[in-house]
């Protein structure tokens, strides 16, 4: 099992660098941070911070763990500079970059700041795919030129390349036409939410796009949010992310895909996740960052979901109770 931690905003400079010191002390393998303009969670005009930069911070305040946007806006940035910049990255972390790459949604901070929002989903997701394509070959050592409606290269190459040989693209979504194909074709990792049995379904429309273009579908990691917190007991749970949202002024029935719950419950649900085959779990955590949970995920989730793994029992339904709060669809 791998564990990384998406640190959502708003949060102070001191919170985030923190957080991020404790994640690497306690063995995250993946430290995530959002890429918004505005805060998605309450106020939109809560005070946050850009992404790019945020990331080449944590770079010189850990050692060990990967970092990446969980995901980058495709619409913020040309995907020839992301390259570049994902590169530096690389670079001044000794390795460790994951470029994460969505379609871009929250349409209020596209028309503040004037950046093209694209005239319907669809068309942001044939942007995300010509994105993904042009940064795979650029990264890959690749002159390119490309002309399209929306990006124009011209033997467009980039200096130095990464310090990995493949630096990892991951992509982030659910489209069952467009994203999990765009995946099947670019991604390295892929993420997306909800309960196992969504995870099932999806991972069958991955698998059928990979067939279609004669990808092995076993070289895509698969990767899966969750939003947890971990107390002794479910009830408990439940309480700190009320209380959590109720601080950024957030209805809790906005925010759907909850899973809290004891160590034993989380891991049951962990289990659940990695029979199909998402061995991968990213913790989405709300600020202010919860200590607790931070500690034990690494410390007693981790481990107990290891050892089921290694050694398969049968999970009884009472020992699910207080997991997978999902009071609508998964974002």
């Amino acid at each position: 099992m791998k564990l990384g931690a998406l640190l959502s905003q708003p949060a102070t400079w001191s919170e985030l660098i923190d957080t991020v010191r404790l994640l690497e002390r306690m063995g995250y393998d993946e430290l995530w941070f959002g890429d918004h303009l505005y805060a998605v969670f309450g106020d939109p005009y809560h005070p946050i911070f850009e992404a790019w930069t945020t990331l080449t911070a944590w770079a010189f305040v850990t050692q060990r763990a990967r970092l990446g946007l969980l995901v980058g806006a495709n619409t913020f940035r040309h995907p020839a500079l992301v390259a570049k910049m994902v590169t530096t990255l690389d670079h001044a972390s000794g390795g460790r970059a994951i470029l994460g790459l969505g379609g871009g949604w929250f349409e209020f901070e596209h028309r503040a700041f004037g950046i093209p929002f694209g005239r319907t989903p669809g068309e942001r997701l044939g942007w995300l795919d010509e994105a993904a394509g042009v940064i795979r070959d650029l990264l890959d050592g690749e002159a390119v030129t490309f002309h399209s409606e929306r990006y124009e290269l011209d033997a467009a190459r980039i200096s130095p390349l990464p310090v990995q040989r493949r630096l990892p693209i991951m992509i982030g979504g659910t489209g069952e036409r467009k994203t999990l194909r765009t995946v099947a074709k670019y991604a390295d990792m892929w993420n997306t939410a909800g309960p196992p049995a969504t995870l099932r379904h999806q991972d069958e429309v991955l698998r059928a796009h990979c067939a279609a273009v004669g990808r092995d579908p076993a070289s895509i990691e698969r990767t899966v949010r969750l939003r947890p917190i971990v107390r002794d007991a479910a009830e408990d749970a439940l309480r700190v992310w009320t209380d959590q949202l109720a601080r950024k002024k957030v209805p809790p029935e906005r925010e759907h895909w909850f899973s809290g719950g004891t160590p034993s419950q989380l891991a049951t649900l962990v289990e659940q996740c990695a029979e199909v085959g998402f061995e991968t779990v990213i913790a989405e955590l709300i600020s202010p960052y919860d200590v607790e949970t931070i500690e034990r995920l690494a410390t007693e989730v981790r481990p107990l979901a290891e050892a089921r793994t290694t050694s398969p029992r049968p999970i009884s339904t009472s020992s699910q109770r207080g997991l997978q709060i999902d009071k609508g669809a998964s974002s």
